[in-house]
């Protein structure tokens, strides 16, 4: 026999605001379409471990959608399909619509591909008590001590002195070597423990291991450091002086992975922000809008968006105006006009760390995409803080398309805070707000996020695009 409610409980639920678990009310086949769009989102985790590496895989899949490459200068019309690479490391990725666009405006979501890692320094290579080492110099908000005693990957690029561009990639196949940072055994570690959690491991410590055979010949000194250049040059026709014009990153070397007993959940490198670009771009790719659509993956958003790759580079408004020139429209009209979605992770609430939450406003793992409202720190400073109209706007749109979702803050006031690319898409007088995954234990070599808010993510953006 079903319970009888009190008039007062009814009351409650009629009025009060709940936060749903997505696993709770979706059906089998949503939850089976949850599990599905998991899989593609691994293999493009796995594909993609760096900027450059996510811009070409972003590009291969638009690709196979139909997409083809715009440039400036060239005609649009309703209906196209096109993606812009911007030097290798970004891409925006869009469909031209048939609403007016002066009138309608631009549907943009802003999501970042770069991801915090371990960079090589230019003059890196040294040998030292019988091994060789790779000096480096850390890629955003890291705890350094996490990146030690894990095996690690090297991807990048490297240019040579006669011009030619090779490519590395090294230690994601079963069979290839791997890379390590080495720590200190805690046998020993006693005044290292003893010191505060940044001073742990310094930054000058994080050396990587990448030789320790000699080279055969008794009378060169640096016999380790002979061997590995000589794998190097025979391998990629590198000698040492091309480290000068080379981008090479470590990463966690490990794929992937379903977590728990359920697989409910996702456990990977670089979550933090491929698990909003990911779902961005196949919204895109898969969405035939009304709206003229945009994905812009962007670079350099984990030091500050700086650069001619980071949101902070006039190519992605240039890119906009020249949108609307090719399509006879005015770029301040179309601005004022349009809207985005700057979809970033948010951190979502650790039981294991409440302390530095606030439970009512925080986001729950697999509650649904969270919205934040402000992101910064101190007083919301260095926030886009999205206006209540805005909002309430975008709330309809995710209502009216049945979308779980909540909304969050990051951590406490005054805990700590963290910033977005909002604010870069709210000075081209576009309304903006930050949308994006919950994610466990974020800035690590292995985060965590529910499959449950990955999908949320992605139905969000389609309703966003209606």
């Amino acid at each position: 026999m079903a319970e009888k409610k009190s008039g007062g409980k009814l009351r409650y639920e009629e009025l009060a605001y709940d936060k749903k678990n997505y696993f709770e009310t979706a059906s089998e086949e949503e939850r089976t379409a949850m599990f599905d769009y998991a899989e593609g989102y691994k293999a493009f985790l796995d594909a993609a471990k760096t900027e450059r590496e996510a811009c070409a895989e972003a590009v291969r899949l638009a690709k196979k959608a139909g997409f083809t490459e715009f440039k400036f200068g060239d005609k649009l019309s309703a209906g196209d399909k096109k993606y812009f690479i911007n030097r290798g490391k970004s891409v925006v990725v869009f469909r031209v619509g048939t609403e007016n666009m002066e009138e309608d405006g631009m549907r943009i979501i802003a999501s970042h591909i770069d991801a915090p890692r371990i960079d090589i320094k230019q003059n890196p290579l040294y040998e030292e008590a019988g091994m060789c080492f790779l000096k480096t110099h850390y890629y955003g908000g890291i705890k350094k001590y996490q990146w030690t005693t894990i095996p690690l990957a090297l991807h990048g690029v490297v240019v040579l002195k006669d011009g030619k561009k090779v490519e590395i990639k090294v230690g994601e196949d079963a069979d290839d070597p791997v890379f390590y940072i080495d720590d200190l055994l805690p046998h020993l570690g006693a005044e290292q423990m003893s010191k505060n959690g940044t001073k742990i491991i310094d930054g000058e410590q994080l050396n990587i291991v990448v030789g320790g055979m000699p080279y055969a010949d008794k009378d060169v000194s640096d016999k380790v450091k002979l061997t590995v250049l000589e794998y190097l040059n025979k391998e990629y026709g590198m000698k040492e002086e091309d480290f000068l014009s080379a981008e090479l990153s470590a990463v966690p070397a490990y794929p992937a992975r379903d977590v728990g007993f359920d697989r409910a959940l996702i456990g990977a490198y670089g979550h933090d922000d491929r698990v909003c670009a990911y779902p961005a771009l196949t919204a895109v790719l898969n969405n035939d809008s009304r709206h003229t659509v945009l994905a812009m993956l962007v670079d350099k958003e984990e030091i500050g968006s700086e650069g001619n790759t980071g949101m902070q580079s006039r190519i992605y408004s240039d890119l906009m105006e020249e949108i609307c020139e090719a399509l006879g429209a005015s770029f301040r009209k179309v601005r004022y006009a349009s809207k985005c979605l700057s979809s970033d992770v948010t951190a979502a609430y650790d039981p294991n760390f409440a302390g530095v939450f606030e439970k009512m406003n925080s986001a729950l793992v697999s509650c649904g995409t969270c919205m934040s409202k402000f992101t910064g720190s101190r007083g919301k400073s260095g926030s886009n803080d999205a206006n209540a109209e805005f909002v309430g706007e975008v709330r309809a749109m995710f209502d009216g398309d049945g979308v779980v979702w909540q909304t969050a803050e990051l951590g406490k006031v005054d805990a700590g805070g963290g910033g977005t690319v909002a604010k870069y898409l709210a000075n081209l007088n576009i309304d903006t707000v930050d949308l994006g995954v919950p994610v466990i234990s974020m800035h690590s070599p292995w985060e965590l996020i529910s499959k449950a808010d990955l999908y949320s993510n992605y139905r969000a953006f389609i309703a966003f695009m209606k």
